[in-house]
């Protein structure tokens, strides 16, 4: 017996018991075989399962011989006053409901999986725009009639944002990363190791670093950004949310985007993008030999995952130049001296 993942959660529920969050505190993915068989035994069946107190109990207690973490996780989530749930994925495929969703972007954020490493497509149709609040999750609906109680009470219900997805800290903190505002990186993000994430640096779902890197700039939907890579302020990569149509933006190892440039190709190892140049995949570029000779005129698209090169504008023609980038290494290895 196999399953891809498994997880169980505790979330909220709107007035008509919808499901609006779930918080799954251990994910597993790929679980050894006896584990699956006992899960699909208890609660016959994959996809996604209502749990109640006395269910977590039995589990936790069945579990504990296989996996102790998770069957703890059940003895934890059998004392909840909210609703509980359990979803078994038997295989790697869209989500079907709110909570398999959230499970496949607790995988990316617990970093079990990679950016384009789970299946999420219709991820937007399945998840409600609820309001993040100081109380939790809150169907929009619900919303007025929550201020109100709040205010008679004598407090104020925060809104924190209104959004599908919530910021990844509520849910999951990966070990070895600095986060300087986090709300501006999303559940789902993937953040390896030694990353840390300034104060406008931005990281959407299904993206984020292998690590170690400083991000400073805009990480969006799909993008994934090699080791030892750094994200100057204001940068931005284009993601298939953005603009970038089917093209798979990433960055390479050690490359550095300059603050306010931008990229539309993916980029190999080592590159270097100067700041202010935005390279979308249609800009022309005058490649240069090491003489700054013109070899040739060609498309950024023509240049993409290759490595070693370094993106300029002439200041004087404003023409687009790449020439062999030299100093890549040595400049990384200087930003990360005290990361």
């Amino acid at each position: 017996m196999s399953l891809y993942a498994i997880g169980f959660g505790v979330g909220t529920h709107n007035r008509q018991g919808q499901w609006l969050d779930v918080f799954f505190p251990t994910p597993r993915i790929q679980p050894a075989a006896a584990l699956c068989q006992v899960l699909v035994d208890a609660l016959g069946g994959t996809g996604t399962r209502a749990l109640d107190a006395s269910k977590a109990n039995d589990l936790a207690a069945a579990l504990a011989p296989l996996d102790a973490a998770l069957a703890e996780t059940l003895k934890t989530l059998s004392e909840s006053k909210q609703p509980l749930v359990a979803v078994l994925l038997a295989e790697n495929s869209a989500p079907a409901s709110v909570p398999e969703a959230y499970l496949k972007l607790h995988l990316l954020s617990h970093r079990l999986v990679k950016p384009h490493g789970t299946v999420l497509d219709g991820i937007f149709g399945l998840l409600p725009n609820v309001a993040w609040t100081n109380e939790g999750a809150i169907d929009l609906a619900e919303l007025p009639a929550r201020q109100l109680a709040a205010r008679v009470a004598g407090r104020t219900l925060e809104v924190s944002c209104v959004d599908k997805f919530p910021k990844m800290t509520n849910y999951v903190v990966p070990s070895g990363v600095r986060i300087a505002h986090t709300a501006r990186v999303r559940l789902g993000a993937y953040l390896g190791e030694g990353t840390t994430i300034m104060h406008e640096g931005f990281v959407n779902f299904n993206a984020g670093t292998e690590g170690p890197g400083m991000i400073e700039g805009r990480i969006s939907a799909g993008v994934f950004v090699g080791k030892g890579s750094d994200l100057g302020g204001g940068c931005s990569t284009m993601g298939t949310l953005s603009g970038g149509g089917n093209i798979i933006i990433s960055v390479g190892d050690n490359c550095l985007i300059g603050a306010n440039a931008g990229i539309g190709i993916p980029l190999g190892n080592r590159c270097t993008v100067e700041a202010g140049l935005y390279l979308t995949a249609g800009s022309k570029v005058r490649l240069l030999d090491d003489k700054g000779e013109l070899v040739r005129e060609t498309k950024a698209r023509d240049l993409a995952n290759q490595d070693d090169l370094l993106f300029r504008r002439n200041s004087v023609t404003g023409a687009i130049e790449c020439k062999t980038n030299k100093s890549a290494i040595a400049l990384n290895e200087a930003l990360h001296a005290n990361n």
